[in-house]
């Protein structure tokens, strides 16, 4: 079959387009890479700035938050009730989120699921407090055994990726890791 304007096959105009397509693309990375090579700035700022204020109070906690846990959003209320409850199980706290907030800005490209594992190297009690911070945001528990305090239950972060699938309890059915003890009568 023939296109009469084109007297070519029909299926001729969608292999040009791919190759317009890919031309402009390779020509575009290209671009990129040369204007990288030579030192011009690119038009738009990377996805990965990051740009916290300044200290260790509730707003740079919560823009921590939002970079470690890469959610352009976080529950208010949550928030402040997770970093009220860190700042009081760890007198060191408030200067730590200041000191990774800082180290985040120097260390731009690294993406946050490997925050942990650079920090290891560089600074371990920042590390420990990123390990605090996710495990308050993800299982809503605050401080070490025997006393944790659960901040967040229902709004855990750890029930989003199932919250399609199955129902979240409405209530916690004991103290933390109730199921861990082996019974008595075992």
């Amino acid at each position: 079959m023939t296109d009469a304007r084109t007297s070519r096959p029909r299926e001729a105009a969608p292999a040009a387009a791919r190759r317009r397509f890919v031309l402009g693309a390779g020509a575009s990375a290209a671009a990129l890479g040369f204007s990288a090579a030579i030192g011009l700035p690119l038009a738009a700022s990377p996805a990965w700035a990051f740009a916290p204020p300044a200290g260790g109070g509730l707003d740079a906690f919560t823009a921590l938050s939002r970079q470690l846990t890469g959610r352009p959003a976080l529950d208010a209320t949550l928030s402040s009730r997770i970093y009220d409850a860190l700042s009081k199980s760890d007198s060191a706290f408030v200067a730590n989120v200041a000191a990774l907030n800082a180290w985040l800005k120097t260390h731009a490209g690294v993406p946050s699921d490997t925050v942990t594992a650079a920090l290891t190297a560089d600074d371990p009690r920042l590390a420990k407090t990123v390990g605090h911070i996710m495990r308050a945001w993800y299982l809503g528990l605050v401080g070490d055994m025997p006393t944790t305090r659960v901040v967040a239950y229902e709004h855990a972060l750890m029930f989003d990726p199932v919250n399609d699938v199955l129902t979240i309890p409405s209530y916690c059915r004991d103290v933390p890791f109730y199921w861990a003890p082996k019974p008595s009568n075992a």
